[in-house]
């Protein structure tokens, strides 16, 4: 069972045959992966996913996150780097608002 499928068509409010249609499956398959113990093949479950703008996880239960994670860039940190962003995370934030201003301060003597 895709156990958020029903939920998300509802708040769309389309049909199960809308959703077959556009996944190219029967409304009989639809019905199943809402109420009965069937899954739909990866491809299938990554067409929902895009179509409901959410990942495969939200959709099978295996995650509360609905959105869709962003892209994050990677950057070549060093140990200094890494230390202080893990200490950062660390902070109430009271405590990272006033490192950011303090930052902010620094960078604008600098510019």
């Amino acid at each position: 069972m895709v156990k958020n499928l029903k939920m998300l068509r509802a708040r769309k409010r389309i049909s199960q045959q809308q959703l077959a249609d556009m996944l190219g499956v029967s409304q009989q398959s639809v019905n199943k992966y809402e109420n009965h113990d069937v899954e739909p093949d990866i491809d299938t479950l990554i067409k929902m996913a895009d179509f409901f703008n959410t990942s495969v996880d939200f959709l099978i239960g295996h995650t509360d996150i609905e959105h869709v994670f962003e892209t994050v860039n990677k950057y070549d940190l060093n140990v200094h780097e890494v230390a202080l962003i893990e200490n950062f995370r660390e902070l109430d934030e009271a405590e990272k608002k006033l490192l950011y201003d303090i930052a902010r301060t620094f960078y604008s003597y600098k510019h």
